[in-house]
C-alpha cells in the first residue's frame, strides 16, 4: 500500500558534531525496527560487522536487522533500489551526508527519486553546542545548511553553560527558521521523532530492552544527563466529524513551532466521500495519499502529531476548528485543490509548504 513507504532520513553535520554518535544511538535503540544505513565510510560506527564492510559498494546484513552499505552520491538511487526491496524488510533508511554530497543535494535527490517505495523522512542537522561559533568560522556553509533542515539537534549541551547554550539557540533559531530544534547530550534523541519504532513480538512497549541494559551507560562519563532522551510530545486526535479541507490546509501551512511530524488519516466527508486521506508530514514536507475507505470501517479522522515543546491543548483546539460545522459549512467543489497539490504526482513533485 502507498502508506507503507519507507521514510528516508538524511543525517548531516560537520566532523565532530556527534553525527556518528547519534546514528549509533539510533541503531542501538532500534529493537525491532529494521534500519538501513547508507554512508560512504563506516568509520567510527560502533559495530564490528560494519567496519569489516568498509569498502565502497559493499553491503552487510547485521543481526539486529540493520542492512548497511557504503556508497558515493552517484550510487544513491541504485542503493535505494537495493535497500527498498521487499526481502530487505526495512522500516527506515538513514543516509549520512558527510563525504557523500551537500545535504541539500541529497535531499533533492531523495525528493526527485522515482522509487515509489520511499518517502522523504526529513533532514536532521547536528551541531556541536561547544564548537558552534568555531564551526561557523571554519565552515561558513553552516549558514546555508541550517535553513533547509527539518530538525536541528544541538548536541553536547552538557559542555556549555546555560548562557552559552542560549546564545547557540538564538543563532540556530535565526538561521533555521521553522525547523524544530532539540537539545541532546551524547547524540541521544528519541528515535520516534524520526520514525515509528516497531515493537518486537512479546515485548511490552515502554519496557527496558536488552539494548537499554547493555548500552545505557555508554558514553555517559558519569553524567546522568547522558542517560535521558530529549523530551518530545505526542498528541493524538480522533474526530468523528469530517474536517474542512481549506481549514486543515491553513493549519498545515502554518504548522506551529516545535511540531515535527504528522501522520494518520483524514476524513474530508462530502468533499471526497469515497476516500480517506493518509497524511505524512515531516518538517516542511507534506504529502497526502488518497485510498478507498475499508469496507465497514467507521469514518473517523485519526491523527498523531509529534514534536518538542508543543502546546497539546492548543493543537487540539486548532484541529477542532477544522471540523465541518453542519450542512451550511459543506466544502465547495474547489475546496480539495489545496489538498490535491500534495498528492504524489507521476511526473512532477508538488512543492512542500
Amino acid at each position: 500500500m502507498t502508506t507503507q513507504q519507507i521514510p528516508v532520513v538524511v543525517l548531516a553535520g560537520f566532523l565532530g558534531a556527534g553525527k556518528t554518535t547519534l546514528l549509533n544511538h539510533l541503531l542501538r535503540g532500534a529493537r525491532g525496527t529494521r534500519i538501513g544505513v547508507m554512508v560512504n565510510d563506516f568509520g567510527d560506527i560502533g559495530i564490528d560487522a560494519m567496519r569489516i564492510a568498509g569498502q565502497v559498494g559493499s553491503t552487510v546484513s547485521l543481526g539486529n536487522g540493520c542492512l548497511c552499505c557504503a556508497v558515493d552520491a552517484s550510487e544513491l538511487d541504485e542503493y535505494l533500489e537495493v535497500l527498498t526491496r521487499p526481502e530487505s524488510r526495512l522500516d527506515v533508511i538513514v543516509i549520512e551526508a558527510s563525504g557523500l554530497a551537500e545535504p541539500q543535494e541529497l535531499v533533492r535527490m531523495v525528493l526527485a527519486s522515482e522509487n515509489e517505495r520511499i518517502v522523504y523522512g526529513g533532514l536532521v542537522q547536528v551541531v556541536d553546542a561547544a564548537e558552534f561559533s568555531a564551526t561557523r568560522e571554519r565552515h561558513p556553509e553552516t549558514d546555508r545548511h541550517l535553513p533547509i533542515a527539518d530538525l536541528v539537534v544541538v548536541n553536547k549541551t552538557d559542555r556549555v553553560s546555560a548562557a552559552e547554550l542560549d546564545a547557540v539557540h538564538a543563532t540556530v533559531g535565526a538561521l533555521a527558521g521553522k525547523a524544530v530544534v532539540v537539545d541532546a547530550t551524547h547524540g541521544r534523541i528519541d528515535p520516534e521523532l524520526l520514525f515509528d519504532r516497531v515493537v518486537p513480538e512479546g515485548e511490552i512497549e515502554g519496557q527496558m530492552s536488552i539494548e537499554d541494559i547493555l548500552y545505557g551507560e555508554e558514553d555517559g562519563d558519569g553524567d546522568p544527563r547522558a542517560h535521558t532522551h530529549t523530551s518530545y510530545e505526542t498528541v493524538s486526535l480522533t474526530a468523528a466529524t469530517p474536517l474542512h479541507p481549506r481549514r486543515l490546509m491553513a493549519f498545515l501551512d502554518a504548522r506551529p513551532e516545535g511540531l515535527y511530524r504528522i501522520k494518520g488519516f483524514v476524513d474530508f466527508g462530502v468533499a471526497d466521500p469515497d476516500n480517506r486521506y493518509a497524511v505524512h508530514a515531516v518538517g516542511r514536507f507534506l504529502r497526502f495519499y488518497p485510498e478507498r475507505w475499508p469496507e465497514g470501517e467507521e469514518r473517523l479522522t485519526q491523527l498523531v502529531l509529534i514534536g518538542s515543546g508543543v502546546d497539546a491543548a492548543g493543537l487540539r483546539k486548532e484541529l477542532a476548528e477544522c471540523e465541518q460545522n453542519g450542512p451550511q459549512d459543506a466544502p465547495d467543489e474547489h475546496s480539495m485543490w489545496g489538498v490535491l497539490r500534495y498528492v504524489q504526482q507521476t511526473e512532477e513533485e508538488p512543492e512542500a509548504p
